[in-house]
């Protein structure tokens, strides 16, 4: 809910709690879809043999049925208590997710891409819910979630590129490694001018620059050691501090935020 925490105009708990529920359930849709499409690769990996499906704890059928009655809860819900744009973008993360993503992770390496784009779908959602559009700086959140998915998804695979190897997937760890250190490093870097923009755009105040500055220096060097020796033990420490990373920027956002609307208010 970061994006409509982070989105311009006043708060309101009705739509709040209806962007979490609609959220949340059109989120259930797409995993469950993908379980269901993935149940004999899931039984083949460690990280995903437990899963219900794998296990023979659900049946097909169960999970499909679940699959369809979250999404069309979590779209109809979206689309009567909040504004038809969020909707949209909660029925095009069930699709994306589960009809594209799941699909291309067998076929090509783009398929990194496309999940990435799945990912930034949600701070969208909190924007459009709170502005009921899609303004230059919901697209900027949007693009530093993006952004930050390759540095954290890139080593979280290098480092489960066996399982996925067995399981036949088309990920970037397991056809081309050094590809994959190289864009989880870019992606890395791309952080700093994404978060430049907020302030330009009045999100944030400037300071912002130099706090988001020193968080992303952390992830980037990580990366940059994940680059220049890919081994395990570089990978991991890339993935435990991406998971460490988004909670304080988007923390980081708010609060600068914060202290730019009070600036703002007190020169009225």
């Amino acid at each position: 809910m970061a994006g409509y925490a982070i989105a311009p105009g006043a708060t309101q708990l009705a739509t709040l709690f209806w962007t979490a529920t609609g959220t949340t359930l059109c989120a259930c849709s797409a995993n469950a879809f993908n379980q269901w499409i993935e149940t004999p690769y899931d039984a083949q990996m460690s990280r995903t043999r437990n899963r219900p499906l794998a296990r023979y704890a659900l049946s097909p059928v169960h999970a499909l049925m679940f699959g369809v009655s979250t999404g069309v809860a979590g779209v109809t819900s979206l689309l009567a208590f909040v504004n038809p744009v969020t909707a949209g973008l909660g029925l095009a993360n069930i699709v994306l997710y589960a009809g594209v993503y799941t699909r291309m992770k067998r076929l090509t390496i783009v398929n990194t891409w496309v999940g990435a784009v799945v990912g930034a779908i949600p701070p969208l959602m909190g924007w459009a819910a709170a502005t009921g559009t899609l303004s230059p700086g919901a697209w900027v959140l949007g693009a530093i979630m993006f952004a930050w998915q390759f540095p954290h998804f890139n080593s979280l695979a290098y480092t489960l590129r066996a399982d996925y190897s067995k399981a036949g997937y088309r990920m970037m760890s397991v056809t081309r490694p050094r590809l994959n250190a190289r864009v989880a490093l870019r992606y890395s870097l791309l952080m700093f001018p994404l978060c430049a923009m907020l302030p330009v755009l009045g999100i944030t105040d400037p300071l912002f620059v130099v706090d988001s500055s020193i968080v992303n220096a952390y992830m980037a060097v990580c990366a940059y050691r994940f680059w220049k020796r890919p081994e395990p033990k570089h990978s991991r420490r890339l993935f435990f501090s991406s998971i460490a990373h988004l909670p304080v920027l988007l923390i980081l956002i708010m609060a600068h935020k914060f202290w730019q609307d009070r600036k703002s208010q007190s020169n009225i």
